[in-house]
């Protein structure tokens, strides 16, 4: 082979010598992109709220937005209904801004579900736990009115007439507080027609009830001694059995509280009847009614859980117990959630029992609310 063929295949030999590498080097960071992709698929991979607790066919699920979501299987929503995981495991979290868009009639906003089945207290044999840490609750708010900085995280609802609810379970805590209080609500099945009269009772489970309040618009009252931390978490049992309501409160150093209520035969049928608590609180804004004496008998009755802010922005002057008059950046809702304008709590376990003798809710969720 004389010296110019030589030199040639030389060349050619080194250059095959480059294409092999060349491919095996293209071919190994494609193999390893490929793995890259899968573990990052793997690693993102959405937790459903249903795969941290797998009850969600018995409830719709409104959104802090006022919307309808619906049966929220396979689903979140990252501005108020998503999960998230701490060194407890994962939890199901529900949020709401003090302002936006709400559902019904109501002036709050909610990240709530709502069971899509109605019982009847007097046939029920119908079960509700909880167990829950709240987060956050709004940082402004008037202090003298009774709904500031508060949240409710659980509720019986009544489906018919008036739409009343037996109960609603509050967690509330002012700023500048490290504990804030846990108490629950009974409202009144208005006698007679006009239901603008009704009112609520409140009992304090640990902390104060809704009727401690500040001095002044910016001042607080004392710091409750038993109360519940921001991310303590507590749980709750609601059962009603044959027209009687059941409670259960627990919570790890705290002292397990119990309650008894019937929603068959009211307490509250004449004005000597109705605590001084409620004169107190709901007399001087006209709400001095009296209740019916079967009470929720023949009502059709619905759980509801999740978060439903009950600080908002409208005026006091409006209702002394339930306008808080709070910042709402005009329902810009990420600036409410930078700010701490909003109601932010966590569910990380939970379950429902239904009877047999439940019927369909649908009707409801076209009502107002």
């Amino acid at each position: 082979m004389n010296k110019h063929n030589s030199t040639v295949a030389s060349l050619v030999l080194i250059f095959g010598v480059f294409l092999m590498l060349n491919g095996c080097k293209k071919t190994t960071k494609e193999s390893n992109d490929a793995a890259s992709s899968i573990s990052k698929e793997e690693i993102q991979k959405t937790i459903y709220a249903d795969e941290v607790i797998p009850f969600f066919d018995d409830w719709k699920l409104i959104l802090g937005d006022g919307s309808n979501a619906g049966i929220a299987n396979n689903f979140e929503h990252k501005d108020f209904f998503y999960t998230t995981n701490d060194d407890k495991g994962n939890w199901v979290v529900f949020k709401a801004p003090n302002g936006g868009d709400t559902h019904g009639t109501s002036n709050n906003t909610r990240t709530e579900l709502a069971q899509v089945k109605k019982w009847y207290p007097a046939t029920a044999d119908d079960k509700l736990t909880a167990t829950l840490k709240v987060m956050n609750v709004s940082a402004t708010g008037d202090a003298r009115v009774a709904a500031s900085h508060a949240v409710v995280v659980g509720q019986i609802h009544s489906a018919d007439e008036f739409e009343n609810e037996p109960l609603k379970i509050f967690y509330k805590k002012f700023p500048g507080h490290t504990r804030g209080s846990v108490f629950w609500h009974y409202e009144i099945n208005t006698a007679g027609d006009d239901n603008s009269r009704r009112w609520d009772y409140s009992t304090a489970v640990w902390g104060n009830d809704f009727s401690v309040v500040g001095p002044t618009e910016n001042t607080y009252p004392e710091e409750p001694k038993d109360g519940i931390a921001l991310g303590e978490e507590f749980s709750y049992e609601i059962v009603v059995k044959d027209g009687i309501m059941n409670l259960k409160f627990s919570s790890e150093g705290h002292e397990t509280k119990t309650f008894t209520k019937n929603l068959l035969v009211s307490e509250y049928t004449t004005t000597d009847d109705i605590p001084q608590q409620t004169k107190d609180l709901f007399f001087p804004i006209g709400q001095d009614g009296v209740e019916r004496k079967n009470a929720y008998a023949g009502e059709g009755c619905f759980f509801k859980l999740g978060s439903y802010n009950q600080t908002n922005g409208k005026s006091p002057e409006v209702n002394k117990n339930w306008c808080s008059g709070a910042e709402t950046h005009g329902g810009d809702i990420q600036k409410q959630y930078q700010d701490g304008n909003y109601a932010e709590v966590w569910f990380k376990k939970a379950s429902i029992h239904v009877s047999d003798a439940a019927v369909s809710n649908e009707g409801y969720f076209t009502k107002n609310d």
